[in-house]
């Protein structure tokens, strides 16, 4: 295969940390692997705020939420410094962390081919089988990647 190129979707669950955990082990042997980290986040809207009452509310949940979006970006940050822990190359950790664009799997499959990723590492929560099969993320990107080796931890 070469050296890994793995895009590792990250949405900060404990079945997330599982496939952050599945990479360390099973590329710790390959520390010239390049990672990527990746989180597709929904943007907060602006909005024109003008002094009513019911605004100002509005205001604090929306600085209410574009707190909880930094505090997601600097949590990549700690997970790529766990990566460096485990003896990744830094240069070769990368962090994508943007807006939604489509829906999560059509930005995974979009990101996965535009980066030319020949690993990709989801996750799904255990159980309902039949949702694996009837459009969840892992589904869609499973059929949508040809050439990419799509490792699913659950």
């Amino acid at each position: 295969m070469g050296t890994p190129k793995i895009l590792l979707p990250y949405n900060f669950t404990n079945f997330d940390k599982k496939a952050l955990d599945f990479v360390c082990r099973t590329f710790s042997d390959k520390k010239e692997a390049e990672i990527t980290l990746f989180n597709a986040y929904t943007p907060v809207p602006t909005i024109e705020m003008r002094g009513s009452p019911i605004m100002d509310q509005m205001r604090d949940t929306l600085s209410y939420l574009s707190q909880k979006v930094k505090e997601q970006e600097d949590a990549l940050k700690t997970i790529k410094k766990h990566l460096l822990e485990k003896g990744f190359i830094e240069d070769n950790i990368d962090i994508v962390f943007e807006s939604k664009k489509r829906d999560v799997a059509g930005d995974i499959i979009d990101l996965a081919q535009k980066g030319q990723f020949n690993v990709v590492v989801l996750n799904r929560k255990p159980g309902k089988i039949a949702r694996f099969f009837a459009g969840s993320v892992s589904s869609k990107v499973v059929a949508a990647l040809k050439n990419t080796t799509v490792c699913i931890v659950s």
